[in-house]
């Protein structure tokens, strides 16, 4: 079973999304709270669940609408996903790949673990 991991960051709070094995599959952007990360992690459940794929490596690629995770290539030619809320908004985003279809079981996996995952916050360590 998967976790999300509360922690400090720069300028607030932030969550990974880590697999049984404690490797981290996604993470957020900083929220001012942990009361707003808590919100964002419960939005990552629900947007996970309904979200499509939509493969921005691909020419001509069909744009889905949101929930998505969006598959691209960074500039060092990693493949990436991260997940967009019904607002557009980035809930999470990935490491970078080597691989495209180590991109994809990325998503598989957050898709699998976000569910049931437990809340583990390390902000008072």
């Amino acid at each position: 079973m998967g976790r999300f991991v509360i922690k400090p960051a720069l300028s607030g709070v932030r969550f990974d999304l880590q697999a049984a094995n404690y490797e981290t599959i996604a993470s957020s952007e900083s929220y001012s709270t942990e009361a707003a990360c808590r919100k964002g992690i419960d939005n990552l459940i629900k947007c996970a669940a309904l979200a499509s794929v939509e493969d921005r490596t691909k020419e001509n690629y069909t744009v889905r609408k949101n929930p998505k995770f969006e598959v691209y290539q960074d500039g060092a030619g990693r493949f990436r996903f991260r997940l967009r809320a019904k607002n557009g908004e980035v809930i999470a985003a990935s490491e970078g790949y080597k691989a495209k279809a180590s991109c994809l079981n990325g998503i598989k996996s957050v898709i699998r673990n976000a569910a049931a995952a437990e809340v583990v916050s390390r902000l008072d360590t």
